[in-house]
């Protein structure tokens, strides 16, 4: 089945999708916030972190941090040190110290994009959260994860003609392991080895949030990418998949669709190709068991659903 397919399937059973709302945010009138990372629990608050930016405006955001303050509902944390330079957040715990990373763009002087990097901060204080390594030129999407070995896995995303020419497909995920956040390097990461069949043809794709499951294996929750000709008009169709990934025989699973842009309530779009356009987020657990499951949308909100866990049994 085509990834086409795969999701037309997936839009014809809307009985997977429980719940649909978007989240709503004040303290930044006049900005969209999108593309955040999951909710997350810090001393008693619930907190998310939200890429803001106004409509107009494209590679020119922020990266907020805002308290939740009523369900789907958040306010801006008016703190001058929450405010990072970045494009599409992320979280991850490891012991008592956070880490987050997002996308920071450099421009030329005329404002013309240069390159990109993931830029990487840690830290035991959601104001005082340390710059500690950057990745690769022109590599977003690079995820760490607590190992049950106590070690720290890093996945990567390379993609470009090289990649294509490769591998056939627009985009990889290489995954290694590290023994400290001292350790990750650009350069190591460049060298991940590369998790093979996750992306077809036409297709790219990365991680978004990963969970160490309880037989030791990696459950990923991520985006799997396409363009789609629909009515003269070439589309970015981004879609949240699921798959696990095996760090002892480097191997995974095929990444399922577990929501589409059809999934979440409709908005506006950024821009026109936008429109069938769901960035991944993550996955929260609920107490009935099922999963919330986090999305920016269209380049302009971010909304949530309710799915079955992906990870059923296993998180």
């Amino acid at each position: 089945m085509t990834l086409k397919e795969e999701r037309l399937a997936f839009d014809a059973q809307p009985e997977k999708i429980y719940e649909s709302a978007l989240l709503t945010f004040t303290g930044v009138e006049g900005f969209d916030v999108y593309n955040c990372s999951i909710p997350f629990a810090w001393q008693g608050e619930t907190y998310i972190l939200g890429r803001v930016e106004r409509r107009g405006e494209w590679a020119r955001s922020w990266v907020r941090l805002f308290r939740r303050v009523g369900p789907d509902a958040y306010t801006v944390v008016a703190d001058p040190m929450t405010v990072w330079q970045l494009e599409d957040p992320f979280v991850q715990f490891f012991g008592g110290e956070l880490v987050m990373g997002g996308t920071h763009v450099r421009k030329r002087a005329g404002g013309q994009i240069d390159t990109y990097y993931g830029y990487f901060y840690r830290g035991a204080s959601l104001g005082d959260l340390s710059y500690f390594a950057t990745g690769p030129d022109r590599m977003k999407d690079i995820r760490l994860c607590p190992l049950a070995d106590g070690r720290i896995g890093v996945f990567s995303r390379a993609r470009g003609p090289e990649i294509e020419k490769r591998y056939g497909s627009g985009a990889v995920i290489g995954f290694y392991a590290i023994d400290r956040l001292e350790e990750l390097t650009a350069e190591g990461i460049e060298r991940a080895p590369a998790i093979g069949s996750l992306f077809g043809r036409g297709e790219w794709g990365g991680c978004n949030q990963c969970y160490l499951l309880r037989d030791g294996r990696i459950g990923i929750i991520g985006h799997k990418s396409m363009t789609d000709d629909a009515d003269g008009k070439r589309l970015l169709v981004y879609l949240n998949v699921a798959f696990i990934f095996d760090p002892v025989t480097h191997t995974a699973t095929a990444p399922r669709v577990i929501g589409t842009r059809k999934s979440y309530p409709p908005t506006p779009s950024k821009r026109p190709n936008l429109i069938d356009c769901a960035f991944t987020s993550g996955i929260v657990l609920r107490p009935d068991g099922k999963a919330d499951l986090y999305s920016g949308v269209s380049d302009c909100a971010e909304g949530r659903v309710v799915i079955d866990n992906p990870f059923e049994g296993l998180l």
